[in-house]
């Protein structure tokens, strides 16, 4: 068994079991992929995916499990890379991020401008996606790090740290009836058509359950995954934002109004998350410091050795997380 075949297992299973694909992303021929993965296949005395023909068409049961071993193996080398190039160049590296819209729109680009003017020779990578994309992306080992609201706490294999809490605001064109409210209501709001985050994303969830729990149905015509698309909507009439605070610029959205609306929805808490087992490098300690500067190293490094759920949770409670 070569540590090479377990990676081509590996990446033939992220790239939709397309062989050729895996190929070209790892600079390589599909037939010696091809004859790697049976050569192992022989080895172990199973098969790791089903065929038809010359296509590999799923994932057998036994290979599902020799998958996740495999992961788990290189992951482990990688951690060792990782480790040396610690001792050899501490301020060299990759650092990958999973990310939502909202934190790559409105909160990461100061601490990426601070982290790249520092770190110029760390190679930094993002990618964008859902909260359970991004979050699945740090479970597996994909990306280093996810940063989102939602999804996070579905995936055991993470750790999850609080960086800020934030609340919401209400997105109307000026003149508009609401603004004239000194105090809104969820009466006063359903009122109104409301275009609004889709599900599972940005905090979505909180908004729902405030409706719920006065017994309100609220007519929401249209959602989105950024407040750019709902801006855009509130401009054309469609209905009213309900959209995170932080989305909200007082120069670039000066033709609309931003309603408070924190009395109204319970925070919720943006988290970075990563992967138990990750050999954290010094700027990672640092990139998560400029996000949160709660998360000391010191913080982060006692969250990662306790072993109970309780004392993390009475930790992390601790903290006064900063609004947003």
């Amino acid at each position: 068994m070569k540590l090479q075949q377990l990676r081509y297992i590996w990446e033939v299973a992220h790239h939709e079991l397309n062989v050729s694909a895996t190929a070209q992303s790892l600079y390589t021929s599909q037939p010696g992929i091809s004859k790697q993965i049976r050569l192992l296949e022989d080895e172990l005395g199973v098969e790791v995916f089903s065929r038809s023909g010359k296509h590999l068409t799923q994932i057998t049961p036994a290979g599902e499990k020799i998958l996740a071993t495999a992961g788990e193996i290189l992951r482990q080398v990688d951690s060792i890379k990782q480790v040396a190039q610690e001792f050899s160049n501490e301020n060299k590296g990759d650092l990958a991020l999973a990310i939502t819209h909202t934190q790559a729109r409105y909160v990461l680009p100061p601490v990426i401008k601070q982290f790249t003017d520092k770190y110029s020779d760390v190679s930094l990578h993002m990618n964008q996606g859902s909260p359970m994309q991004i979050s699945e992306m740090a479970a597996n080992g994909t990306m280093d790090f996810a940063i989102t609201t939602e999804a996070m706490e579905q995936f055991k294999d993470l750790i999850m740290l609080p960086c800020y809490q934030w609340n919401r605001s209400i997105l109307v064109p000026k003149n508009h009836p609401l603004a004239q409210i000194s105090e809104l209501t969820l009466s006063d709001i359903s009122r109104f058509p409301i275009i609004a985050y889709v599900l599972n994303f940005t905090g979505r969830s909180k908004l729902d359950d405030a409706f719920i729990n006065e017994g309100i149905a609220p007519d929401i015509v249209f959602t989105a995954i950024d407040a750019d698309v709902i801006k855009t909507y509130v401009r054309l009439g469609l209905g009213i934002g309900i959209v995170a605070s932080m989305s909200y610029d007082k120069e670039l959205d000066a033709d609309l109004v931003a309603l408070d609306a924190s009395h109204l929805f319970e925070f919720s808490v943006t988290n970075i998350g990563f992967r138990k087992g990750l050999f954290l490098r010094g700027f990672m300690y640092n990139f998560m410091e400029l996000l949160a500067p709660h998360l000391t190293r010191e913080v982060v490094d006692t969250v990662v050795s306790m072993k109970s759920k309780v004392e993390v949770n009475e930790l992390l409670e601790s903290i006064n997380l900063p609004m947003r």
